[in-house]
């Protein structure tokens, strides 16, 4: 049985070893032995290994006194991993299981798959030992048909009209639609597309989720020159299409989540002030103000809304809706 090589100058040496044999000069076991400094007896055992854990097809010749592969296309697959991103690799298995229910997951798996399938055969990544000591807690995701997203990616590429039928939040039934898609996006694991809507002859955005019976008219349409997707969405706050114009947000965090709201990351522009009394400032400009009050009203009474004007009366609006709800309680 072969030895396990683990130390990463045990790997090096075996890759050399490989680049010398696969140069087609019939090296042997005491010319590979003088050229990386190791005794001969190593590099024995070094052959016997890429035979065997490799499958490398070695062979000697015993005119040129010399190995080589009888197969010239063959190649050690090496890769080196360091402990860290080792364990990265392990997570990432663990990691897609937040795609469930989306038609990305068998895709990623694959790619994963692909990924494990280059390293040398024996190693093998169990991301199993993970169980124990790490939980992944991922957003619940709305399930998308596997139809539905590469039919919409299809049109993206392509540039063709996409017709379907949509449920908006407020509605009950489905409503037919036509859009040219402009661009896909994915918040927290949910998909979205925003294009134009030939109904509301506007730029809109439709969640995946609430597509049905989609098909391609096989029209085609020519997407906007000055179409720019930081119009329309903030990469960090969401993608609502309330407004277009940016507004000044500030937030005043209370002193008892002062900590927690001067280390978190609100927004990637953000500017963050701590007062004396341990109370936050958060400021940042963005378009998503719907975005902002659902996480404003989650922090309950830890934080206050200082600017917009727009933003403070719209809280002030639900914060009426929310006791008349329970005002009979």
């Amino acid at each position: 049985m072969s030895a396990v090589y683990d130390s990463k100058a045990e790997l090096l040496r075996l890759h050399r070893i490989d680049n010398i044999i696969r140069e087609g000069e019939y090296p042997s076991a005491k010319k590979l032995a003088e050229e990386l400094e190791v005794s001969v007896r190593t590099i024995n055992r070094d052959l016997d290994f890429l035979r065997d854990q490799y499958m490398a097809p070695l062979e000697y010749d015993p005119q040129k006194r010399g190995w080589f592969y009888t197969q010239k296309d063959f190649f050690i697959k090496y890769i080196s991993l360091k402990e860290g991103e080792f364990f990265s690799l392990a997570l990432m298995d663990s990691l897609l299981n937040q795609y469930k229910n989306t038609p990305l997951e068998n895709q990623l798996r694959n790619i994963f798959k692909k990924i494990t399938s280059s390293l040398p055969q024996e190693i093998i990544i169990d991301s199993q030992f993970l169980s124990q000591d790490v939980t992944f807690i991922s957003d619940a995701l709305a399930k998308i048909d596997s139809h539905t997203f590469d039919l919409i990616l299809a049109c993206l590429r392509n540039h063709n009209i996409l017709n379907f039928e949509y449920q908006p939040l407020q509605k009950t039934t489905q409503l037919a639609r036509s859009i040219d898609p402009y661009h896909l996006v994915c918040q927290r694991g949910n998909w979205y597309v925003i294009g134009y809507d030939h109904f509301k002859d506007d730029v809109r955005i439709f969640s995946l989720s609430r597509i049905k019976n989609a098909e391609t008219s096989g029209i085609h349409f020519i997407k906007p020159e000055n179409f720019d997707i930081s119009n329309y969405i903030d990469s960090t706050m969401g993608v609502w299409l309330s407004s277009k114009t940016k507004l000044c947000v500030r937030l005043l965090f209370d002193s008892s989540i002062g900590t927690f709201a001067a280390e978190h990351i609100w927004h990637e522009d953000q500017t963050v002030f701590t007062n004396d009394d341990g109370s936050v400032e958060v400021s940042f400009e963005t378009t998503q103000l719907p975005e902002v009050k659902r996480w404003v009203l989650g922090q309950g009474s830890t934080v206050k809304v200082l600017e917009p004007v727009e933003l403070i009366k719209d809280i002030q609006e639900e914060i009426k809706k929310i006791e008349k709800l329970y005002k009979n309680e």
